[in-house]
């Protein structure tokens, strides 16, 4: 056992895992419309190794990465037990989870990401007051239910 008052230091993070319903299409939105780089697909066949790991008995999962500016994002698709669930939580729901990432050009990724079958949550929101004057956000809800928040900073006045 380990003791609790040990020293420790978090390094930084490494990465933030979806849970999908087609990784074919994730990797479709992520790659192509997102423009990650896709790093690499692993099968993962049921195994001990994979349910003592997620805490589900029967998991088989294909899992692909993708290198986003500055973070990784693991996309995985679960093919058993087949029991799984389709949750879409709202924002304000106990345990919804958002990524967010700085972009440029917001309208112009609004539209990829329509044609892409996600969808706004509202108009685009400016910021306007206090410390980020003139941001300008909106969240985009993907068909699974996964949350993304575009952030665009103000330009800087020429």
């Amino acid at each position: 056992m380990t003791d609790a008052a040990a020293p420790f230091r978090i390094e930084g993070t490494d990465h933030t895992g979806i849970t999908v319903s087609s990784l074919d299409e994730a990797l479709s939105f992520w790659s192509g419309v997102m423009g990650f780089e896709h790093l690499y697909t692993w099968d993962f066949e049921q195994s001990s190794f994979l349910e003592e790991l997620v805490g589900v008995q029967r998991a088989a999962a294909r899992i692909a990465m993708v290198r986003a500016p500055g973070h990784l994002v693991e996309l995985l698709e679960y093919r058993s037990p087949g029991d799984r669930k389709t949750m879409k939580p709202r924002s304000c729901d106990v345990g919804s989870v958002h990524l967010a990432f700085r972009v440029e050009n917001i309208d112009a990724l609004l539209v990829r990401i329509a044609e892409a079958g996600w969808k706004a949550l509202s108009r685009v929101q400016r910021v306007e007051a206090g410390e980020r004057t003139g941001l300008r956000l909106v969240y985009v809800r993907a068909p699974d239910g996964m949350t993304l928040e575009l952030l665009e900073q103000p330009k800087a006045p020429r």
